[in-house]
């Protein structure tokens, strides 16, 4: 897994401006990244897009 550096890492708009408790996701043709936008030098994790794509149905009480 990469460390990141390379990836387009971007937070919801509906974050806030306060930094706190967000996360950030970058989209590669395999899968979806996502990592803590509080300590970007963590390591983050991958999942498939399919399944991002449900999470995120799931979470908007799709």
């Amino acid at each position: 897994m990469s460390n990141g550096t390379e990836l387009a890492w971007f937070k919801s708009s509906y974050s806030g401006t306060e930094g706190d408790n967000c996360i950030e996701v970058a989209i590669t043709e395999q899968a979806v990244r996502v990592r803590d936008s509080k300590d970007v030098t963590r390591p983050h994790f991958a999942v498939g897009r399919e399944e991002w794509s449900r999470f995120v149905g799931f979470a908007a009480g799709a």
